[in-house]
């Protein structure tokens, strides 16, 4: 069976080497960087399946890297490692694009469980789009002046093209397949993020932003909330 490869970076050694070291004996792949200014040309020779993350990075910040390998792979899971505590941060790592956020210190028990966790949520999304191709489901979908192209997680603008993440593909065919219908919150937590912990939680907060931000040239979407409920998709 062919090892997970992991892009690990982080610029403190004793941990790096800790880490680096645990995930070798557990069977991983490995590749560890700890400056992000030369963590882009490892993708060519290397190309992770999951990357993890340190946020305090020489030259180029775990949010700036995460950025930078979101707009080149948007399907890539992305793990924060970091000792920043306050909601805002973990929020910020949401926003550029991390999958998953762990606070240190942690376990590298708890570690090997979350990438674990990210592999099997995007392996069996990709695995239900490929699934899919013979189904009825639909070549595209027409959104008021937007075509969202659901097996490719392409949503066309009126004056762009979004190359949509995995999970933003996700989330905008589960409030477009209800119809005018509301889409529970932990259905969407369940079915998109594997669970509905608080972490996941706020990750879908961010994530709606961002799905309402992309809908912002046509006045006629509305992405409404229904607190305590879910979500509710409207074409006017």
């Amino acid at each position: 069976m062919e090892k997970v490869k992991v892009l690990y970076v982080e610029d403190e050694p004793n941990l790096g080497q800790i880490v680096y070291d645990s995930l070798l004996l557990k069977g991983f792949d490995i590749v560890w960087e700890t400056d992000g200014a030369q963590v882009m040309s490892k993708f060519h020779d290397f190309a992770p399946d999951i990357c993890v993350l340190d946020i305090m990075l020489p030259n180029v910040d775990g949010y700036q890297l995460c950025e930078h390998i979101r707009s080149k792979f948007p399907n890539l899971p992305i793990i924060f490692l970091t000792a920043k505590t306050e909601t805002h941060d973990l929020v910020k790592g949401f926003e550029a694009g991390g999958t998953d956020y762990i606070r240190k210190p942690f376990s590298i028990e708890e570690l090997v469980i979350r990438i674990e966790n990210q592999l099997k949520i995007h392996g069996s999304n990709q695995n239900a789009n490929t699934s899919n191709e013979s189904k009825n489901e639909l070549d595209e979908i027409k959104l008021g002046t937007y075509t969202y192209f659901p097996k490719r997680y392409e949503l066309i603008t009126p004056s762009k093209t979004i190359n949509l993440s995995n999970r933003e593909g996700e989330l905008l065919k589960k409030l477009t397949e209800m119809g005018s219908k509301v889409v529970e919150r932990k259905d969407i937590l369940m079915q998109v993020w594997g669970d509905d912990s608080f972490f996941n939680s706020r990750n879908l907060d961010v994530y709606i932003k961002k799905l309402r931000n992309y809908f912002g040239e046509d006045e006629n979407i509305e992405i409404q909330t229904l607190r305590g409920r879910g979500y509710l998709f409207l074409v006017k």
